[in-house]
């Protein structure tokens, strides 16, 4: 089975492994059935989407409606306005058919002049602390790309009690200085307020530059079972973090095996091993 741990203060005790939904969004109905199933079949508790990944929301509605008490469901905004960031979340309940989400999330609040409408009277901030207060959601957290996103997210958590963060991570990344000092200080943050971290682009090879793209991913993803085993182990291999899935539908479950095998996290020769082997580029630069 997955491991499990609990998220953050929400009391949630989910699976490390998230399903980022993202997936689903251009995918038939049969399909997104098909690959729920797969989920369910491997415990999966927790499942991530956003108003703006296509048809995603549309395509969960029908299993959430027999299986909302058995998941934790966050969804995304990406609305800085507070009366379209209320909008926004509204309809994402219609989409699903649900009365409410467990986790609304500010989606990729990178931009210093979007923090700056976010944050002020009347911006979405404050609009979703109001959907809180009247059970729409229970809990806000916010997500990020690119390497600024993790001081980005310190700049957010002093200026407002987010239960949850998201952001890339992964060995390639981590390897720079500046990213991986940023990236520390919020981890301990994190920690010390007891806000759940969840991770993406974990299997991340490198961007497609000039060759064929063979994943529905915007980068290039790693395929092969035994990087992938190496490079989940090395996310997971660190308490308190959460994968977020792959959005090529078709590594989902070599992502769902190799988390079933973690048992550490592998030692630097053979993360060393693994760039030589399969040209590790950091996505972000």
């Amino acid at each position: 089975m997955l491991p499990t741990q609990t998220f953050g203060r929400t009391g949630h005790q989910s699976t490390r492994v998230i399903f980022g939904a993202a997936a689903l969004g251009s995918m038939r109905q049969d399909s997104a059935d098909n690959t729920l199933q797969l989920l369910e079949s491997h415990g999966v508790n927790h499942i991530d989407t956003a108003r703006g990944y296509g048809d995603s929301e549309l395509r969960l509605a029908p299993w959430l409606a027999g299986n909302r008490d058995k998941v934790f469901l966050a969804t995304k905004t990406g609305e800085r306005d507070g009366s379209a960031a209320r909008a926004q979340l509204e309809d994402s309940l219609s989409r699903m058919e649900v009365d409410s989400v467990d986790l609304i999330q500010l989606h990729n609040l990178v931009e210093p002049d979007e923090w700056e409408v976010a944050f002020a009277p009347g911006g979405a901030v404050a609009a979703l602390a109001k959907a809180r207060d009247e059970g729409l959601c229970r809990f806000i957290g916010v997500t990020g790309h690119g390497l600024r996103i993790p001081s980005m997210h310190l700049r957010s958590l002093n200026a407002f009690d987010f239960d949850s963060v998201l952001f890339p991570y992964n060995h390639s990344l981590m390897a720079s200085d500046a990213y991986r000092a940023d990236a520390e200080t919020l981890l301990e943050l994190c920690a010390t307020r007891n806000v759940a971290v969840q991770t993406i682009k974990s299997i991340t090879r490198a961007p497609w530059g000039d060759r064929e793209q063979t994943a529905s991913t915007w980068y290039e993803p790693l395929t092969d079972q035994g990087a992938i085993d190496t490079a989940v182990a090395w996310v997971l291999g660190r308490e308190g973090l959460f994968l977020n899935t792959v959005g090529d539908i078709t590594i989902l479950p070599s992502v769902l095996a190799a988390a079933v095998k973690v048992t550490g996290r592998p030692e630097a020769a053979e993360m060393r091993a693994l760039e030589d082997s399969f040209g590790l580029q950091p996505l972000f630069t």
